[in-house]
């Protein structure tokens, strides 16, 4: 009887002995969460789609909360009226952000750029990619696989199966930028939506020179910097035989569009131009 006493005595001390460890250790690196990191995480669209640039909408939860303001931090998928909320929890100013909508720089279609060989392989870009040049003579545009369709959460982008080219959805595309980096060509791109949800831009990544881009598509950038040179707010630059417009000076005047001769630069939303008058001569106007 007495060796039971003393073996309960002693698995009992020992028992107290480590709860007391283990309490201790607890409160010695016990981590406090911020009550209002979850009160933030309940308003936002729980998308998870890190187009705010954070890991989830728990790590962007806790960024704002630790943060000593909201600049620089916006949900793409929740908007302003998401932020507005946040801001509203934490006691903050909420910063304004320019609606974004993904682009996609490339309009090398099936009649645009013919194809010179059949990829039998996975239907993935990502391997595509990582195997060869494509399909076509352009190894910079499209590989139309769809990885970007695949990565996209909200059902803002398609593949036309007429160009074999990825549309997007505007009225449901978030910006989540999933879509960008899904692509291994960085084709996709966020921009602005612009005012009336007019945009203007460079659907061409292709930096090969211009007799060769020539070649492989017939709407490509060939580097002749007509845009260039019409541009009058330099809101166009031209580097490695590419243009490219720069949406912060771009104020929409479209004279690119229209000395463009690989009808390379694509206007968005904007009404039909008005056909040009022509003016004859004198002899003939007065005939």
């Amino acid at each position: 009887m007495n060796l039971i006493l003393i073996a309960v005595i002693s698995l009992g001390a020992i028992a107290l002995v480590l709860a007391l460890v283990l309490y201790g250790t607890s409160r010695k690196f016990a981590v406090y969460e911020d009550p209002r990191i979850a009160l933030v995480n309940e308003v936002l669209p729980q998308a998870n789609c890190g187009g705010c640039g954070y890991p989830g909408c728990g790590g962007f939860a806790e960024a704002c909360v630790n943060a000593p303001s909201l600049d620089g931090k916006f949900c793409p998928v929740g908007g302003q009226e998401t932020m507005d909320q946040v801001a509203s929890i934490l006691g903050l100013v909420a910063g304004t952000a320019d609606p974004m909508v993904a682009v996609v720089r490339c309009n090398g279609s099936c009649a645009n750029r013919p194809r010179t060989n059949l990829y039998d392989g996975a239907r993935s870009c990502a391997i595509e990619h990582a195997l060869y040049g494509g399909e076509t003579a352009c190894s910079y545009g499209c590989l139309g696989c769809g990885d970007c369709v695949l990565a996209c959460n909200f059902d803002a982008i398609h593949m036309n199966p007429g160009t074999g080219l990825p549309e997007v959805t505007e009225d449901k595309c978030t910006a989540c930028g999933a879509c960008v980096t899904a692509c291994p060509r960085d084709i996709n791109q966020l921009r602005p939506k612009g005012k009336k949800s007019r945009r203007v831009y460079i659907s061409c990544v292709n930096k090969d020179k211009g007799a060769v881009t020539r070649k492989a598509c017939s709407v490509g950038c060939i580097g002749c910097g007509k845009c260039v040179k019409t541009c009058p707010f330099e809101a166009i630059t031209l580097a490695n035989n590419l243009a490219y417009i720069d949406y912060d000076k771009c104020k929409l005047c479209r004279k690119c569009v229209e000395v463009c001769p690989q009808h390379t630069i694509i206007e968005v939303n904007f009404p039909p131009r008005k056909p040009k008058e022509e003016v004859g001569t004198p002899a003939a106007a007065n005939a």
